[in-house]
């Protein structure tokens, strides 16, 4: 029989990203991470940060089951804003290599279904989505935090196989 899911990190990678994570004995706790570069970083400290707060959120349960995190949009406001993105999302996907921890990515356009009941279209933007997670969820601090939490609700309800 297989080991059942229950420790699950779900993320909603950017220069301020979301996350949610679910301990398999019925806690969740959510926030964002912050990696804004800061006076004198070089180009690869954001994403050295992030594999810090990946070891310890892991370390923090006891290894991690699965992870779960948005598949990138793909229109940014600029080249730039597109190749942090695409750096996180890289850096994600193979620390969860080296750390056996499946990993799999879920289109923004699944998360609005998922909470709106629509993927697209009016009702489904940041802010129809933040107030959405914050009748659900009361303390969701932005959308980022917001769509993580969606994400592992996902999860969590079985949406996501």
């Amino acid at each position: 029989m297989a080991k059942p899911i229950t420790k699950i990190l779900a993320l909603d990678p950017g220069t301020q990203t979301g996350w949610a994570l679910y301990n398999g004995h019925g806690w969740e706790l959510s926030g964002t991470w912050d990696f804004k570069p800061r006076r004198g970083d070089g180009a690869g400290v954001r994403f050295l940060r992030l594999r810090a707060r990946l070891d310890e959120t892991c370390a923090t349960v006891d290894g991690l089951d699965r992870l779960v995190y948005e598949l990138p949009a793909g229109h940014y406001k600029s080249g730039a804003a597109s190749d942090v993105i695409n750096g996180l999302v890289s850096h994600i996907q193979s620390w969860a290599k080296a750390a056996g921890v499946p990993y799999e990515a879920v289109a923004p356009s699944q998360i609005k279904k998922f909470a709106t009941g629509k993927g697209a279209g009016k009702g489904t933007d940041k802010n129809a989505m933040l107030r959405i997670a914050r009748e659900r969820w009361k303390d969701i601090s932005d959308h980022n935090e917001a769509d993580a939490r969606f994400i592992l609700q996902m999860v969590l309800d079985g949406e996501l196989e």
